[in-house]
């Protein structure tokens, strides 16, 4: 699938309440051609909990803003926080198909306390990252409700999908705070 029609379909799934604009261009980038230290961030096949984590030399939290049932698929959007701060390192989407992992991970996950990728890895869920596509974001007001910048800042992010057990169950947008 064209990478900015999969954008749009999962920025469709939560629109801002006012109608903002969640960021004013998204344009596809060559995983070769992503800038540090964006590359070493996103152009991986490993959970960006971890990868979170590791450059920021703390553990990360999430927060959820918002979730849903929708078609059998349970949709959520939120951030990642360096542990025990207000200091946001990611803002995320995911659409997850619970067909492919047991009731325990379903139940951990519906929590909402704990990321997802430390879930699955907790889980040892067999697991797969496929990275579809680096995104070069240009900030509009919704983004910068979210992250740590300005209208018109540019950050980077990916769209993966996560194989559980085999099977494509869970798709994601993942928008890294701008990174010095």
């Amino acid at each position: 699938m064209n990478p900015i029609i999969e954008l749009q379909q999962l920025t469709g799934l939560f629109p801002e309440n006012d109608h903002a604009a969640l960021y004013e261009s998204a344009e596809h980038v060559a995983r070769e051609a992503t800038p540090e230290p964006y590359h070493r961030m996103l152009v991986h096949e490993h959970h960006m909990t971890v990868t979170m984590e590791a450059y920021y030399d703390c553990t990360v939290d999430v927060e959820v803003l918002e979730s849903r049932f929708e078609d059998g698929l349970y949709l959520r959007k939120i951030l990642l926080k360096k542990s025990g701060t207000n200091d946001v390192v990611q803002f995320g989407l995911v659409r997850f198909n619970f067909e492919y992992v047991t009731p325990a991970v379903k139940a951990e996950i519906l929590a909402q306390q704990t990321p997802l990728g430390r879930v699955l890895i907790q889980h040892n869920v067999l697991r797969h990252i496929d990275l579809g596509a680096i995104i070069r974001f240009t900030a509009a007001e919704g983004l910068c409700r979210y992250l740590p910048m300005q209208p018109g800042q540019v950050t980077f992010g990916r769209m993966a999908t996560i194989f559980c057990n085999g099977a494509p169950a869970v798709d994601l947008l993942e928008i890294s705070s701008p990174l010095k």
